[in-house]
């Protein structure tokens, strides 16, 4: 039997090849809006820390370009002045010559090299606080940007364009720097050795002027467009392989394969039309170039005859203007950096102007002390509506109170809003309307630690990070010591398991806790809510992927876990809802049944079928 196939349609503007299966375009996907001014506002802040060691590198530039260009004055002088004397038998002014020369060069390299360590520098602090930043903001911002902005496109931002950024930091500069003190000291030597020859290299300048600002008009687009290809080609590699195990379970190898190669081709593609603008604007300068440098020999050769300009000075021109226009094409690379650098560095700019949509409170306040000696607080929602972006309203005007100390269970068909209250209670996303309190508190007034302190929600997944387990356990609580995790894993029924392991605590569980089953990987997760010790538990969807066995011992678990805490459990099995004191059965965003589980059971509603039909699959 083979696997279906599907079939996907071909790209309007690409007929020789298909568009990759997402609705919307990939390329315009990765665009966040970029506010006026953001970009160069995230350069200054980034250069303003530095502007001494700034100086202190383009003073080094600066001397090395004289020491380069003091070079054809000497040649200039050697030909009109100590080659003569030297067939007078006068050999000082050679001699002096080929010494100054021979220093020019160790004084120009000597200070090439202090050039390039402390620029180095600069170029190497400047990335590791801007990758910084980009870490410590993606950190920061809210669960719904996460859940619209793929982790692959912030890897891009992290890597692909701050590797932009490096070489036109690392080598792009050093080329404008050296491109742009070239022409203002040869202008100045051309102009002071003879003001004819001077003024037709300053009349070149024009044309080579309007190439660069077409190249980079023309450029602007084609970077953009390469930046975010790289992006496109980096989400759906990581997507995949994220995603092996449905890849290969639905024999997705070859549709993928198909998707890839159309943004894999696009990259290409607008690799190639980023490499013909490069083209284009090295051979248009070099004409510029070489046909003034073929006017002024000839007009310089002219003169020379007519006894009107010293063979030494025409000499020394043409050397000028080699050493001019050589730098065209290191212009044309700098510039090639440049937009590559500004395109990605406008992508990181967009990026770091995103706010959070849960920010933190300008006056934060604390949690009153804990009422009694149960570590419980009361909750409630208050008139609170919410929706998504992408969709209507979830949760209309909603109303619930949850005393402290107290196990509700929430049950529902899919998109009921269950996982939404718990998202609002955990403070994932704010209530676009109403309030959701804590012990009297609006959550929005809480600092994020304080909230983390009072509020902890086990997911599904159960999420594990490389390292080991002990490690993991004490994310609940970072300063806790080995006896307290251990205390933990203990109450919550993981020690057994965690001491066969090969290294006990000691063990690394690899990444995403691959090592240990899903059941175990639960069992560490509810030891590092409990070492948190925190007032309200939030358990979604806790037990839905284990088997029966892996079930009981998590319940086991979430009875010691839950003993005295205000608790909301979000369950679609029911036999996790026999630990609770209440359930709340909820239908589109809104409370239609409310009691104990035994009055629920011995009623006649939704969730009296529920369970019928539970107890008759049991059967």
């Amino acid at each position: 039997m083979t696997a279906p196939t599907t079939s996907v349609p071909t790209a309007d503007d690409e007929p020789d090849l298909p568009r990759p299966k997402d609705a919307d375009d990939p390329f315009d996907r990765d665009v966040l809006p970029t506010p006026p001014g953001a970009t160069r506002a995230l350069l200054r802040s980034l250069l303003a820390p530095m502007r001494a060691r700034v100086a202190f590198t383009s003073f080094l530039l600066l001397l090395q370009q004289a020491a380069v260009q003091a070079g054809p004055l000497l040649v200039a002088y050697a030909i009109d002045s100590a080659v003569p004397a030297f067939r007078r038998d006068d050999h000082g002014p050679l001699i002096a010559v080929g010494a100054g020369y021979l220093l020019c060069a160790l004084v120009s390299g000597g200070l090439q090299y202090a050039f390039v360590i402390a620029s180095t520098r600069v170029s190497q602090d400047v990335l590791l606080d801007l990758r910084g930043r980009i870490f410590r903001h993606a950190q920061a911002l809210s669960i719904d940007f996460h859940e619209r902005y793929t982790s692959g496109r912030l890897i891009s931002r992290s890597t692909t364009d701050v590797e932009s950024l490096r070489e036109l930091l690392n080598e792009g500069l050093q080329e404008l720097v050296t491109v742009v003190l070239s022409f203002v000291y040869i202008s100045a030597m051309l102009l002071w050795l003879d003001l004819g020859l001077g003024a037709v290299a300053v009349a070149s300048f024009v044309p080579l002027y309007l190439l660069v600002r077409v190249y980079r008009r023309r450029a602007v687009r084609v970077y953009r467009l390469r930046s975010t290809a790289i992006a496109a080609v980096i989400v759906k590699f990581v997507e995949t392989m994220n995603g092996i195990r449905p890849v290969r379970a639905f024999r997705r190898e070859d549709a993928n394969d198909a998707d890839f190669r159309v943004l894999n081709r696009r990259h290409e593609r607008v690799n190639g039309d980023a490499l013909l603008e490069m083209a284009r604007y090295v051979i248009g300068s070099r004409l510029v170039a070489n046909t003034a440098v073929a006017v002024i020999v000839l007009w310089g050769a002219y003169r020379v005859a007519g006894g009107s300009l010293e063979l030494g000075v025409l000499a020394a021109a043409v050397l000028y203007l080699r050493r001019l226009y050589d730098p065209i094409d290191r212009l044309g690379m700098f510039l090639n950096s440049y937009q590559s650098a500004a395109a990605s560095l406008e992508k990181i700019a967009g990026l770091l102007a995103q706010t959070p949509s849960v920010p933190a409170p300008s006056e934060p306040r604390e949690l009153p002390p804990l009422k009694s000696e149960h570590p419980g607080r009361e909750v409630v929602f208050d008139g609170v509506r919410f929706g998504y972006r992408t969709g209507g309203e979830v949760l209309p005007r909603f109303d619930l109170t949850l005393p402290a100390g107290q196990t509700v269970a929430v049950v529902g068909s899919t998109g009921a809003g269950k996982s939404t209250l718990a998202k609002l209670l955990a403070r994932f996303y704010d209530p676009s309307d109403g309030r959701v309190l804590l012990d009297g508190v609006d959550l929005r007034d809480l600092a994020v630690p304080e909230l983390r302190r009072g509020v902890v929600m086990v997911t599904q997944e159960a999420f594990l990070f490389s390292g080991t387990v002990a490690e993991n356990i004490a994310i609940g609580r970072p300063d806790a010591t080995r006896e307290e995790i251990e205390r933990a894993a203990k109450a919550i029924g993981a020690h057994e398991f965690i001491s066969s392991l090969p290294d006990g605590y000691d063990t690394d569980v690899r990444k995403r806790g691959g090592r240990i089953s899903a059941g175990q990987r639960q069992l560490v997760a509810f030891a590092r809510a409990l070492l948190a010790d925190p007032a309200v538990l939030i358990l979604d969807e806790a037990t839905s992927s284990l088997d029966i066995p892996g079930e009981r011992a998590v319940q086991r678990a979430m009875l010691t876990v839950l003993r005295g805490r205000t608790a909301v459990v979000i369950a679609h099995r029911l036999s996790t809802v026999e630990i609770a004191d209440r359930v709340l059965v909820m239908e589109h965003g809104r409370i239609v049944e409310d009691g104990t589980p035994a009055d629920l059971i011995a009623g006649t509603g939704r969730f009296a079928d529920l369970h019928r039909a539970w107890r008759d699959s049991l059967a």
